[in-house]
């Protein structure tokens, strides 16, 4: 009788939200695959990030919604494929003669996940990159973000000892439009004046909203965006010195961009043991897309690279960690996409999509608990516009079609043939037909492109009377 009264009382005790995760979502930019101590890499050292998912799940088989950094983040947030409300481009950089452009977003009919969650009860927070919109429409604290600290645009310089003084000379130019790399990073539409190194900056302001989350009495979710790796190849002098045998450059100062988000991801670790919320909390760490070769990064043993269709493109490195709820030091060898973050954190968080929301990824917890495929016979398609044509990719289970740089299609056993260099269209021509339909038809439900990175990319998409699907479709 006295166990069941104190279970009675636990039960009226304990809030609603308590058994719902807090969630983190770590997301990196332009990571290679194989640039993760996790994953493979041998001359960058990842130490935290490896603890982490050696204590979690990795997922070989992950992909981003998009080939390169705008559309995937939007395909995340909205669980969409970004083709489907005109954002298959980058938005473009201020500073650049695009400002037809630069004061588009992601879509305001789209409900963002970070809404979703907010209207269950989450207290959420994004920091970092952005990349889906400046104008206040878009902006994160009008996107389901309670806080906000970073950079609205595609990127950053990393130390403000340089960049500041360039701002401010063109401020007192009368620059109209600066480069978003070298503005003032915000806090909730507020400029601040950082001083730290950006990365450091990023980790430091995840703590505090950590911290902050601690005292409140609902569960959180945290979109942590970090802009390191991605260009402008920056870093500090003392995370250089971690990697002397590296004689590469470029390579070095990548490295050490590496090791500093690994530093900053134990810094946000020791913050959630020490509030006593790491055993409530769901972390996911990945890439947005694939590592940029000519930029430092590795995507062994993928072909290709950033901006791609092929696994180097798109397939990218992930862990799930939760203590007792994620299976330790496990691999989920699955085909899965960031698409199906959308439901399968709804779910977590028992949050309510809103009727008639479309989604194009599925929820899959319940087959990633069992160690089971979640989407069996369901394909993960990847689109990339050129000049002139197009770059497609379906995978379906361990089958993948692809059609890349205007060349013929060709088909792979992906479980087999990893680094796609085996063409087996001509023994499976039916699988490829059956592929290379369903993205057709995928390809119909896309909307024109609402913006361009650049008004070039435009003339050029009008030039050449884009997107050519009736060209990009044929087998030959």
């Amino acid at each position: 009788m006295k166990l069941f009264v104190a279970i009675s009382m636990f039960l009226m005790t304990t809030p609603a939200w308590a058994a719902r995760p807090n969630i983190i979502v770590i997301m990196c930019d332009d990571l290679g695959y194989s640039d993760v101590g996790f994953n493979g890499a041998t001359d960058i050292v990842t130490p935290n990030l490896d603890s982490l998912a050696k204590q979690g799940t990795v997922f070989s088989s992950a992909y981003a919604a998009h080939p390169f950094c705008g559309p995937s983040r939007m395909g995340l947030m909205t669980g969409r494929y970004p083709h489907e409300f005109g954002a298959p481009f980058n938005l473009p950089e201020s500073g650049k003669g695009n400002e037809e452009y630069y004061r588009q977003g992601v879509d305001v009919g789209e409900t963002l996940i970070s809404t979703v969650l907010q209207e269950a009860g989450y207290f959420t927070g994004a920091i970092g990159k952005w990349h889906m919109g400046t104008e206040p429409e878009y902006h994160p604290n009008s996107r389901g973000f309670d806080d906000y600290y970073g950079f609205l645009g595609g990127g950053h310089k990393y130390f403000p000892k340089q960049y500041k003084p360039i701002y401010e000379r063109q401020l007192k130019a009368g620059v109209q439009s600066v480069w978003d790399y070298l503005t003032p990073l915000e806090h909730n539409g507020k400029e601040v004046d950082e001083t730290e190194y950006i990365t450091d900056a990023l980790s430091r302001e995840a703590v505090r909203f950590v911290d902050e989350a601690s005292q409140k009495e609902q569960p959180f979710f945290l979109y942590l965006s970090y802009n390191a790796p991605h260009t402008p190849l920056e870093a500090k002098q003392e995370d250089m010195e971690v990697f002397p045998n590296i004689q590469d450059e470029k390579r070095k100062t990548y490295a050490a961009m590496v090791y500093a988000v690994d530093r900053g991801v134990g810094e946000l670790i020791e913050a959630l043991k020490s509030t006593k919320q790491l055993n409530d909390t769901l972390l996911v760490f990945l890439s947005d897309n694939g590592g940029q070769l000519h930029s430092g990064a590795t995507n062994r043993p993928l072909k290709g690279s950033k901006g791609d269709t092929y696994e180097g493109g798109f397939r990218v490195p992930l862990f799930f960690h939760w203590p007792g709820r994620v299976a330790t030091g496990k691999r989920y060898d699955h085909p899965v996409t960031t698409l199906d973050f959308y439901p399968t954190f709804a779910n977590l968080a028992n949050a309510s999509i809103p009727e008639g929301k479309d989604l194009d990824g599925t929820d899959i917890w319940e087959d990633f608990q069992a160690g089971r495929s979640a989407r069996p016979g369901k394909s993960i398609l990847a689109l990339r516009h050129r000049n002139g044509f197009s770059d497609v990719a379906v995978r379906r289970d361990q089958w993948k079609a692809c059609r890349a740089y205007n060349q013929k299609w060709k088909l792979h056993n992906l479980d087999e043939d990893i680094s796609e260099q085996h063409d087996l269209s001509n023994k499976q021509p039916g699988l490829m037909k059956s592929l290379v339909a369903e993205a057709e038809a995928w390809s119909k439900s896309h909307t024109p492109p609402r913006w361009f990175h650049a008004l070039e990319a435009r003339d050029e998409w009008v030039k050449t009377d884009m997107p050519n699907f009736e060209e990009t479709f044929t087998i030959d």
